[in-house]
């Protein structure tokens, strides 16, 4: 599955889930303070409320899958040849983690992490009552988590999209950006991270452990094969 930047991302049914089935497991630790404060506001009455909660987060996230996709599909099909690994794949791959660590200083940032560490603000703010106030609720809150970390999800998409490692790590950063209690802190260290991994990335792509070249197995080997 792991070919690395460029990975092959198979037929439309298949990918999207797979996706959603990682976005579960990716977002669990950031999104589940929300979803049991959710469970705890409705007081149990509701036990459906919850479900459908997170079922609006996660049809958020398959519709930014959906969008991943086609961007994906296009940019291959126009390119073609051009993104091999030993022409321009190893630039762009590097020019994507690059943006994500920018767009990490953001204001745009700045304002949609700010809804996602706050789970009781959101949640007064953003209140629907029933089943369809509970989708609506989630599909919303998911909206803000798109805004918070799509270009972390770039940067997974140029690191090699279906690594185990590499989706552990991005998960660890949104984790660590929701969670902890340094603010932008934690932002600016995750630039920082993202910025001099971008850069190895083109310099010296060998030097990064786990990354698979596209088409030929570990960086270590030190290939320059083409992408898929």
């Amino acid at each position: 599955m792991d070919d690395g930047p460029g990975t092959d991302l198979g037929a439309l049914g298949w990918f999207l889930a797979v996706w959603v089935v990682m976005m579960a497991a990716m977002m669990l630790p950031s999104v589940s303070p929300t979803v049991a404060l959710f469970s705890r506001m409705t007081g149990g009455r509701a036990p459906l409320e919850p479900l459908a909660f997170s079922a609006g987060y996660l049809l958020t996230w398959a519709v930014a899958g959906l969008l991943a996709f086609g961007v994906s599909d296009v940019g291959g099909g126009l390119l073609g040849t051009d993104l091999s690994w030993s022409r321009g794949g190893r630039w762009l791959a590097g020019a994507i983690v690059v943006a994500a660590a920018a767009y990490e200083v953001t204001p745009l940032k700045d304002l949609c992490l700010g809804k996602c560490r706050s789970p009781l603000g959101f949640l007064l703010g953003s209140w629907r009552g029933g089943v369809a106030g509970a989708l609506q609720m989630g599909s919303k809150h998911g909206a803000w988590c798109v805004g918070c970390c799509w270009a972390l999800m770039a940067a997974l998409f140029a690191l090699g999209v279906m690594s185990i490692a590499w989706m552990a790590f991005v998960a660890a950063l949104i984790a660590a950006e929701k969670t902890l209690p340094w603010g932008r802190a934690v932002t600016w260290g995750t630039a920082a991270i993202l910025l001099l991994l971008g850069a190895v990335l083109v310099a010296a792509p060998d030097a990064i452990p786990g990354l698979t070249i596209p088409g030929g197995g570990s960086m270590d080997a030190g290939s320059t094969s083409s992408m898929n």
